[in-house]
């Protein structure tokens, strides 16, 4: 019955239908005593109540007795406290009325009752607003002399799911039962008697406690099985002042019926409802009738401002908690025993809400406690040891029985974390919650999670038990704006009462990190102009109700929190433009969203959408989305419906491909779909209105320029883009707007000249880390074009039309192999950058002679004079000259200054670093007179011009590292006023001249691995450091010959006047940062200053247990403080071990350098305390004492930054220690790196992006993780622990690393655990390079080692150049490079046999220099010694690229593919090697390192690369297949008379070559005379030969540890050889797989195979029967359905369609015309017969009649495409049988075609 009366009338409840009510739940309205004091009331106009005039807020108090201390101590056997009565009440304390409304607790937001008039039928009076305290706890108010009802919640459930399940109510003592208070005294209307609630049935009580007693005097208290007490010794343990009670309970059984209330319908209850009319019926909202369908409201929840606690449960999480770090796994959520009662399967919302706040916590599977440190308000601490099951409802009555105080029941249990602090739950398990962050913090289970609690944990988390106060005091808050409030991380509880009296006059309020705070819904409806709120950081997992009531919203910002649904009617905000949600956990969208007709802005990036949310695709108004980081693998079609759409955003999704619908996203501006795997780009790239399309890291192939007419930026860097095309009109569109095109780290080999050439608006071309061998001619039309970068490329040339570029300002060409600079680049007019580092070049071009232009036209300047525009702008503080050179040796060289070419007049930085440069080539640089950067670095200069800085006084940083000086021009010296920056080092400098102190503004000098000898009674004629007093960074290192020794004869002097300056100490250096002594001689310390956070010294030697090594760094251009420290311990723990290590940032701020050299100086010992604490027993090793001592210096490092010892005043902490939110201090951080070599085993453990590399004979061998935040594992990590990635590459937006010291406001997203490398060294090791991101960032691993290993036999001179490389490779931060030598390790090879990797010292008797002009590669230049060619025997090995003539012709992969190949391996080319170990070493290297190489997609899309595995799951061939076949003996040498090179000729060298055709691709095929030697000396199963003992034994034993296999094939004959000859197949072990890969998979194809599928096959010939059809006029559609077919009659409307509809015979004349436009049926039917599996012969025939049938309907598609005027040109010129045509008739022709 009642439920007819619900559906006829949902908004009144019938008599029978209240019958349903239990009557034993009545509720009485509670009397107001006159308090002694009345409370202060909110800000707002007072107000009657309604009640009897005696009644009083402040009167209303608790009176009853306290329970037993057995009631307060039982509790079950799972922790949880169990009450002893049903309706038993904790006493309440009294609170002082002063301050009422400080202390006063508020609820959560929740919505208040919906009174919209749409709603309620106007006819009927409303009723008066609910109570706000009506929840599961209390029942609804009795509106009239009827009977009582219960109409709560939970009584609603239990009556539709029938009988209840006993229920676990042991948490209910836990939780006060407060009695709120209603404050909108707008809208009070009474209080709820909480003692008519029916009782819970009853829980079997457990035994009492049993007490225990620690030990060494700390008091324990064991509660159940899993949780025990310590405090800590002999601290005091003060409890929080008695606090008297301030409310008298009115629902005590001795006053509830003796005083009895009535309302009093003649009052006005509240301003916004009116009285019920006695004969209505009685009103009942909506919230609290049974769910209706279509009602999104299915339950109803008391408006926030009437202040009650609207639990479903007294132990449900409130919407901040955790669920996932506070309850266990779920059990199953519609049949868990602890689900709270429920039978029947509830609602869809309630399911799902109780999911993720109600669930009971499942016992837990482990049976071990954990330690945690719970802190009290008086600094003290107690120690507890909790299972994972124990939640807070079972801690807090423990925690009361310990503090015995009896106002302990007002404490409550916080969580600090995060700069944040929170109330836990009841239902949260505290030390869950510690095991959980200790595991995202990088601690392991073996690092002892049970204990590591005890200890201090403030730098991640900390419990404080405290007082349940309401927030800060008033008086800290400041507001000197009211228009924008912000209250970031403010630990607020409720509003501020201030805000109250000024809510219509807040436009922005940001409550952003403050978890406990609640939003009224009174003060939310105050805020009448509130436009933008910000609640980040919130810890919420629920929208808050109120927000929805903020109607003027424009901007909403909801992001970092843990919402995972907004089902909370955000659509009432019917202004709302912006909504940023991100970094939440949402997988859809509510279905109301399109109803959001303002909404413009939509983040919901880093988030867990699986799939796109299909209503974004109905919300046509939007204008940006922002999707990025989640896990979307396809886009819909319908997002074509976005048609307002300007930006979107998708990066790092799974995406692999635009659908045909985004071509309608017409407003489309800007596109970011980075880091995805999207192939094509052909749907977007033509939108009209798209600006900027960001493509980078993506799975791109082919680039088509062809773009949208307003397309200006594309970047498609990180991309295998081997074909780049621009296809012209109508199908495609020349980017006419484009001034943006990245095409950097792609497979590029080449340029169209006429697409580079249509690309006229281009302003800024990228082109590095390509294959580019030359620029086409072209580049010069690109005339807007401001920059052009092409480093890192194969370069052997720039075009001669760059003159014409004349807005061209930056010029990157480093890393080619330019042997010439075209002398065009003088006439680049505004030209400031030119950079041509690592190149060949020998000369500087001289300008070209000045062409006289007319003085008419001054502009007008061919590409090769010098008759450009004047420059009108120059470098700061540059020179106008008017002075002529007048030196000797440049005067006929250098032009005078009226006709000094335009590039003398613009450039100011050049950078010629590593090139083959001579005394000879600098002359003519004296002509580029505002240059003030100038790098000659490594060159081989020996002396430099006398008059070369005569006109150079622009000058700022000279760079002359490298080469051959052994003095420096001093007559000009004086002249260089701002110069700051001078390298000298790694040159021949025995001494520096004194005027080298008259440079006022020098800052930086090196003069590093120099000759230097030191005099210093000599200081009249040499140079002193102590002449110039602004020095910050000054490097002697590596002079080994120098000395500082005081001067004797002042040693009296000096003590009786200070005035005389110590020319052998540093003190008279106050700026000083950096000071190298490494292997400098000094014979006293007092001379040397201390090395501290703000100054760097190093005094040691360059060699660490017998291994050299050598250090540079750089401070950076613009800095005076030192951020990174180096670390090198020889002998550690005095044995044979040894760490290097270095900390820092490359970009830091000067306050870094505190945490950089804490970590410097504490590493060690800790590390060494680890290391002995090492069980073997259970497994531990070096990697787990690496990883504890990064976490536990990590913590130690929070600690002493927040200790406020050592602070300065104005940034003192002490008042607060634990305080990680401080700005100052929070963004703190370093990346560290740490080598610790031990037993020939290289451990390395990196966190950040400081990394390092072994050099592996000459090739690169990463043994560090850079811990990039793009990085797909890291993001994982990242969003597991609640944090996110913005677009920018930075975690949380602040940090661009993932992993780091430091940053404790964000750990553990950010956290110190390191990645751990063990590395085992062997003869084969070079070096090991360590580097900070300076070096990293500009240099590839492989580059580093080609460069250090030109410099290998000094390694302080490599580290140097490394260094000097970065900076001329665009380095401007911190710099800091190691370099260890590792030769000295393994005692049977001589250094210099280390540092020969390939070849033994015993292989040649000599070296000589190489001429590097006779050399084009640049890698094989930085090679500066070669052998003598071997004689004698010796081993060739011959190499060929299976199928490489057929690839050539067929795929565009291979000129990019054979140019990794020929790195490797050159196709079709002999090796020598003296022995055949090395050969045969080699050749397993390159069989292995094939696989590794980055093959372009073609490539291994092809039948010859694609990737083949063994049964293992063992990829064993990847990209082009190399055969090589070996033989050794002794052919007949000779010296080539042109070449003058060794070349080899005989039978040996023909059986070598033909034992190298009988291999296969991949495959290693040797003879006889080869297995011979591997079975003696390798093997050891065979006898020695004559040359087994010249087989090197660091070579066998690199063999030995690949696990060579050998199958032998048998006897060949071998082509045009008499003796047949015994081959055998090698195979390295990993690779023994090979043996069994099909012959198919190895066969030769031929030149004549086609690599095409059948199903493309099928394809081509139904493209080429449409086309056929369309070049006859005629589509084809589907036949149409048959008369009387029951078919949807979709087709037979289509026809219809085709007339005008009105059944006339016009209508079927006009059917009848365009019928004859369609071909009705099946395309298919007119292919030609294709078999499933066609043999070669039918498969071309086929291919070449469908290809003859395509170019027939070509021909005759654009013979009706033209126009008819194109048509009689073409027909004329047809008819003249190529006859000339005159210019008459030729222009007429092209006024006819332009027409």
């Amino acid at each position: 019955m009642a439920s007819d009366v619900f559906m006829h009338n949902p908004h009144y409840l019938s008599q029978d239908a209240l019958a349903f009510v239990p009557r034993d739940s009545s509720v009485d309205i509670a009397p107001w005593t006159l308090p002694d004091e009345p409370p202060t009331p909110p800000p707002k106009q007072p107000r009657s109540f309604g009640f009897n005039a005696k009644a009083s807020i402040a009167s209303f108090s608790p009176q009853r007795s306290a329970p037993s201390r057995a009631d307060s101590q039982s509790r079950s056997v799972d922790g949880s406290i169990a009450s002893s009565s049903a309706d038993r009440h904790e006493p309440r304390k009294q609170k002082s009325s002063m301050n009422l409304f400080n202390r006063l607790k508020r609820s959560r937001s929740k919505p208040r009752l919906d009174s919209d008039e749409h709603e309620y039928p106007s006819s009927v009076s409303l009723p008066p607003p609910l109570p706000s305290y009506i929840s599961q706890e209390s029942s609804f108010l009795s509106l009239g002399p009827t009977p009582s009802r219960t109409l709560k919640k939970e009584k609603a459930k239990e009556k539709k799911k029938g009988p209840t399940p006993p229920t676990n109510t042991s948490s209910t003592a836990s939780e006060e039962p407060e009695v709120q208070l209603d404050l909108d005294i707008e809208q009070m209307d009474g209080i709820i008697d909480r003692s008519r609630l029916p009782p819970p049935p009853p829980v079997p009580p457990v035994p009492d406690a049993v007490p225990i007693t620690s030990s060494a005097g700390a008091v324990s208290l064991q509660g159940s099985d899993d949780v025990f007490f310590s405090s800590s010794p002999p601290q005091p343990s003060e409890s929080p002042p008695h606090m008297k009670p301030m409310f008298h309970d009115p629902f005590m059984p001795s006053t509830v019926h003796a005083r009895k209330a009535h309302l009093n319908f003649d009052r006005k209850v509240s301003p916004r409802t009116r009285p019920p009319i006695p004969i209505a019926p009685v009103v009942v909202p909506q919230q609290l009738l049974p769910p209706i369908k279509g009602d999104l409201e299915t339950e109803w929840d008391p408006p926030e401002s009437w202040a009650v606690d609207k639990h479903d449960d007294p132990d449900q999480e409130p919407e901040y908690s955790s669920s996932e770090e506070g309850s266990a796994p779920k059990q199953t959520p519609d049949t868990s025993p602890h689900d709270g009662g429920h039978g029947s399967a509830p609602s869809k919302r309630k399911s799902r809400r109780r999911a993720t706040t109600t669930t009971k916590p499942a016992k837990p599977t482990t049976s071990h406690t954990y330690k945690i440190r719970v802190h009290l308000a008086n600094n003290t601490y107690h120690v507890l040891s909790l299972g994972l099951a124990v939640t807070v409802s079972t801690l807090i009555p423990l925690l009361k029985g310990k503090l015995k105080s009896s106002d302990s029941d007002v404490y409550r249990l916080y969580l600090k974390e995060r700069g944040r602090e929170r109330i836990l739950a009841h239902t949260e398990r505290p030390a869950d919650i510690v095991r959980r962050r200790l595991e995202q913090a990088g601690y392991d289970v073996a690092d002892g999670l049970e204990v590591l609690g005890e200890e201090d944990l403030s730098f991640l988390l900390k419990f404080v038990y405290k007082s349940n106060v309401l927030g800060p005091p008033e008086e800290d808050l400041v507001f000197n704006n009211w228009d924008e409030i912000d209250l970031t991380n403010k630990s607020l509880r409720t509003i501020p009462i201030a805000l109250y009296r000024h809510a219509e006059a807040i436009r922005c309020l940001n409550l952003s990190r403050n978890p406990m705070v609640e939003i009224p819904l009174d003060f939310v409806q105050s805020c009448t102009g509130l436009q933008e709120l910000r609640l980040s950081n919130m810890s919420i997992k629920k929208v808050p109700q109120s927000v929805r009531h903020c109607t003027t919203l424009f901007g909403l910002d909801l992001s970092c929190n843990r919402i995972a649904d907004l089902d909370v009617g955000l659509d009432r905000i019917p202004d709302l433009t912006n909504l940023m949600v991100q970094n939440n956990r949402m997988e859809t969208l509510p279905w109301y969203f399109p109803r959001l007709r303002s909404l413009r802005i939509v983040n919901i990036s880093n988030n867990k959408f699986q799939v796109f949310p299909e209503v974004l695709c109905k919300m046509e108004g939007l204008t940006e989305l922002d999707i990025s980081f989640n896990m979307i693998s396809e886009l819909p079609d319908d997002i074509g419906q976005l048609c307002n759409l300007e930006r979107l955003v998708i990066v790092g999704n799974r995406i692999n491909r635009f659908p045909d619908g985004c071509s309608k996203l017409q407003n489309l501006r800007q596109l970011d779909c980075r880091r995805n795997n999207i192939e094509d780009l052909a749907v977007v790239a033509m939108l009209p209105r798209l600006e900027e399309l960001r493509v980078n890291y993506n799975a791109v192939h082919a680039l088509d320029l062809s773009a949208g007419p307003c397309v200006a930026k594309v970047d498609v860097s990180h991309n295998d883009i081997t074909q780049l095309t621009l296809v012209p009109g109508p199908i495609g569109q020349i980017p006419l707007a484009l001034t943006t095109l990245n095409i950097s780290h792609a497979k590029l080999s080449s340029l169209d000249d006429l697409a580079l050439a249509q690309l006229t608006s281009l302003e800024v071309l990228n082109l590095d880390y390509n294959n580019f061998r030359s620029i086409p001619e072209s580049l010069g039309e690109l005339s807007h074009l401001v920059s052009f970068s092409c480093s890192d490329n194969s370069l052997d040339g720039l075009p001669a039309s760059i003159g014409r570029l004349q807005k061209l300002e930056r010029l990157d060409v480093h890393n080619n192999n330019l042997g010439k600079v075209p002398v065009s680049l003088w006439n680049c007019g505004s030209l400031r950058r030119i950079n041509m580092t690592s190149n060949l070049i020998s000369e500087w071009p001289h300008p070209p002679a000045p062409t006289p232009t007319p003085a008419t036209t001054p502009t007008a300047a061919p590409s090769m004079t010098l008759a450009v525009p004047e420059i009108t702008t120059s470098p700061p503080s540059a020179i106008v000259f008017e002075r002529k050179v007048s030196t000797a040796s440049t005067t006929s060289l250098v032009p005078s200054p009226r006709a000094l070419p335009p590039l003398a007049s613009s450039l100011w930085q050049l950078y010629l670093g590593e090139n083959t440069l001579t005394d000879e080539a600098l002359p003519v640089l004296t002509i580029l007179r505002k240059l003030t950067v100038l790098n000659l670095s490594f060159n081989d200069i020996q002396e430099m011009p006398r008059s070369f800085f005569r006109e150079m006084t622009c000058l700022e940083a000279l760079y002359l590292s490298g080469n051959k000086l052994a003095s420096l021009p001093t007559e000009d010296l004086h002249r260089l006023n701002k110069l700051d920056t001078l390298f000298l080092n790694g040159n021949r400098l025995q001494t520096l001249p004194q005027e080298l102190a008259k440079v006022p503004s020098l800052t930086v000098l090196d003069v590093g691995s120099n000759v230097l000898k030191y005099n210093v009674n000599n200081w009249e004629f040499d140079w002193n450091w102590n002449f110039n007093k602004n020095l910050v960074y000054l490097n002697l290192s590596g002079n080994k010959r120098l000395e500082i020794r005081p001067d004797q004869s002042r040693k009296g002097q000096e003590i009786q006047t200070k005035k005389v300056l110590d020319l052998a100490g540093f003190s008279g250096l106050e700026h000083l940062r950096v000071l190298g002594l490494m292997d400098v001689t000094t014979t006293f310390a007092r001379n040397i200053p201390d090395d501290n956070e703000e100054r760097r010294v190093r005094t040691s030697l360059s060699e660490v247990n017998s291994m050299a090594y050598g250090i540079a760094d750089n401070l950076g251009r613009g800095r005076d403080y030192v951020s990174m420290f180096d670390l090198v311990q020889p002998a550690f723990r005095d044995r044979d071990e040894a760490i290097f290590a270095m900390f820092g940032r490359a970009q830091a701020s000067p306050e870094d350098s505190r945490t950089s050299k804490y970590l410097h100086d504490n590493f060690v010992p800790i590390f060494a305390a680890h290391l002995g604490a090492l069980n073997s027993a259970k497994g531990e090793t070096v990697q787990d004492a690496l990883r504890r001592t990064f976490l536990k210096l990590n913590r130690y490092t929070h600690d002493f930054i927040f200790s406020g010892r050592t602070l300065p005043r104005k940034m003192s902490l002490a008042s607060n220690p634990s305080n990680t939110s401080t700005p100052e201090l929070s963004n703190w951080g370093a990346s560290g790196i740490v080598a610790y070599i031990r037993d020939k085993t290289l451990y390395v453990a990196n966190a950040g992006n400081a990394l390092a590399v072994v050099s592996r004979r000459g090739t690169a061998e990463i043994v560090a993780t850079k811990h990039d935040p793009f990085d797909r594992n890291e993001i994982a990590r990242i969003r597991a622990a609640e944090g996110w990635v913005s677009p920018k590459g930075l975690v949380n937006d602040e940090v661009n690393v993932s992993r780091s010291f430091g940053f404790y406001h964000l750990l553990p997203v950010v956290n110190a655990r390191p990645d751990v490398y063990a590395y085992r060294l062997s003869e084969l090791d070079e070096f090991i390079i360590i580097a900070n991101s300076g070096l990293w960032d500009y240099v590839s691993y492989q580059t580093a080692v080609d460069i250090a290993r030109s410099e290998r036999g000094d390694p302080m001179i490599a580290a140097q150049k490394l260094r000097d490389f970065a900076i001329s490779y665009g380095a401007e931060g911190s710099t800091m490079i190691m370099v260890i030598s590792t030769s000295s390790l393994f005692q049977s090879r001589s250094r210099q046999a280390t540092v020969e990797s390939l070849v033994d010292s015993d292989l040649y008797t000599s070296t000589r220099r190489r001429q590097k002009d006779q050399i084009g590669d640049r890698n094989i230049a930085r090679l500066d010694e070669e052998v003598d060619p071997p004689t004698g025997h010796i081993t060739l090995v011959f190499t060929d690229i299976r199928n490489s003539t057929h690839l050539w012709e067929t795929n565009a992969g291979m000129p990019v593919g054979d140019a990794y190949a020929s790195q490797l391996a050159a196709a079709s080319v002999a090796l020598l090697r003296r022995t055949v170990s090395a050969a045969l070493l080699w050749s397993l290297n390159v069989q292995l390192q094939l696989l590794n190489e980055p093959w372009p997609q073609e490539i291994l899309n092809c039948e010859d690369g694609r990737e083949i595995r063994d049964a293992n799951g063992n990829v064993i061939a990847r990209g082009l297949s190399l055969r090589m076949g070996i033989h050794c003996g002794s052919p007949v040498c000779e010296i080539d008379q042109i070449t003058k090179r060794m070349d080899y000729y005989g039978p040996m060298v023909n059986r070598a070559a033909r034992v190298c055709t009988c291999a296969q691709g991949g495959q290693i095929m040797v003879s006889t005379d080869v297995v011979r030697e591997i079975e003696a000396r390798i093997l050891e199963v065979g006898p020695d030969t004559d040359h087994s003992m010249m087989q090197p034994p660091h070579v066998v034993d690199a063999i030995r540890r690949l696990h060579i296999e050998m199958t032998k094939v048998g006897e060949v004959k071998l082509k045009g050889l008499e003796v047949p000859e015994t081959l055998t197949l090698v195979f390295p072990g990993d690779l023994a797989g090979r043996r069994d890969m099909d012959e198919e998979s190895i066969t030769d194809v031929g030149a004549n195979q086609v690599l095409c599928s059948v199903e493309e096959l099928r394809e081509l010939a139904m493209l080429s029967v449409r086309l056929q059809a369309l070049a006859g006029n005629r589509v084809f559609r589907a036949l149409a359905p048959r008369k009387g077919s029951n078919a949807l009659p979709a087709i037979e409307a289509e026809l219809d369609a085709l007339g005008n509809g009105s059944g006339s015979s016009n209508d079927n004349d006009g059917d009848s015309e365009n019928a004859a436009l369609y071909l009705y049926g099946d395309p298919a039917t007119l292919l030609p017969p294709i078999p499933d599996k066609p043999s070669e012969t039918e498969f071309v025939s086929i291919l070449e009649l469908v290809l003859l049938q395509l170019e027939i309907a070509v021909t005759g598609l654009s013979s009706r495409l033209a126009p008819p005027e194109v048509l009689t040109i073409t027909t004329a010129l047809k008819g003249r049988n190529g006859r000339p045509i005159d210019p008459q008739t030729l222009e007429r022709i092209l006024s006819l075609l332009a027409a």
